[in-house]
């Protein structure tokens, strides 16, 4: 890249991180063609993607759980752990995509010239339509409202997007999942969200037709 589309990449510069998770769950295919999509447009000559470039640092680990994905797992790793439940305290033996990558995420957290904005972790659901998220609830009401902001646009800007499915929850049976963990250990400044996307269909705004999802459809989400 030519320098003046990499000042934030300079050595010693302020650093605004993006980091993107995907494919805990093997069986959640559609997961990895949103991630695929997420990856052509940054690196693509869109003017959008060009400001992004220049803004931000992207920091993407496309497959959590490749030896799931390589045996054909469903929801498990090789040693039958759901990886998901596993962030507070992952072991790296066995956990080691997730122990290697919590490590990151908190040397970046502990660096004064990283600032971690986003974290989002992607998903496929078996159950319901549309692409959608889950936000964390926090005591503080604006920081609260704040993490609705961001959905909302998505909404806005994306024709298969639901904001009336994504929901907050502080539910006990998801403390152990990346997005509840770690918006229990960064900032106010940060916000973490899973992005779920449908096996099936999506419905359109104000109509009852259901378009199915492809891998197409899946990669330009």
């Amino acid at each position: 890249l030519p320098l003046s589309a990499a000042e934030n990449l300079r050595p010693g510069a302020e650093q605004k991180v993006v980091f993107i998770t995907a494919r805990v769950h093997p069986g959640e295919t559609p997961s990895s063609f949103v991630c695929q999509g997420i990856i052509d447009f940054l690196v693509s000559h869109h003017p959008i993607a060009k400001v992004l470039r220049d803004h931000l640092v992207f920091k993407i680990a496309p497959m959590l759980n490749p030896d799931g994905v390589y045996l054909g797992n469903y929801r498990c790793s090789l040693m039958g752990f759901d990886l998901n439940r596993h962030w507070a305290n992952p072991s790296p033996w066995a956990h080691p995509t997730l122990h290697g990558v919590k490590e990151l995420i908190i040397d970046m957290y502990n660096n004064p010239k990283i600032n971690l904005e986003f974290y989002i972790d992607i998903h496929a659901h078996s159950t319901m339509m549309n692409g959608f998220m889950y936000g964390n609830i926090f005591e503080d009401e604006e920081r609260f409202q704040r993490q609705a902001v961001f959905p909302k646009l998505l909404c806005q800007n994306a024709e298969d997007f639901s904001y009336s499915s994504t929901s907050f929850n502080r539910d006990a049976v998801k403390a152990g999942t990346g997005r509840r963990f770690l918006g229990g250990l960064l900032n106010d400044t940060s916000y973490c969200y899973t992005l779920e996307v449908s096996f099936y269909s999506y419905i359109l705004g104000g109509t009852a037709s259901a378009v199915p999802y492809t891998e197409e459809a899946c990669i330009l989400l």
